[in-house]
């Protein structure tokens, strides 16, 4: 067949390309954690979260990326990607909380104004 035989790239690992090939879905499933670690565990902070992902992107673009070793370009991306998501994911959990209690205290505002117009 032809198209079905993969291309391996010259100087990487059996490692770094099983790596490269899931590194999106080890990223997200390593972010989709630390987010339900997050939101249950109250030793582990948003400040946690967003420290992480500044030292691991800055690891990633101080060495990790230009890494002459393939299966460290690969485990820095995921590390940075995985926190780069788990921010992301802090970030929504923050606001939509907010939105969440916005939303709450319009409606016990409404519930107020009609408590208190109530002419019955």
């Amino acid at each position: 067949m032809v198209g079905s035989s993969g291309v391996v790239e010259h100087g990487t690992s059996r490692t770094a390309r099983w790596l490269r090939a899931r590194r999106i879905r080890i990223a997200l499933a390593i972010a989709a954690v630390e987010g339900i670690l997050v939101a249950l565990l109250h030793d582990v902070s948003r400040w946690t979260v967003l420290g992480l992902a500044a030292v691991f992107i800055f690891v990633w673009f101080a060495g990790g990326r230009e890494s002459r070793f393939a299966t460290i370009r690969q485990l820095s991306w995921i590390a940075a990607a995985s926190q780069a998501l788990a921010v992301i994911a802090v970030v929504l959990a923050f606001i939509l909380a907010w939105t969440a209690f916005i939303v709450v205290a319009i409606f016990a505002v409404i519930a107020v104004f009609y408590l208190i117009t109530d002419r019955r």
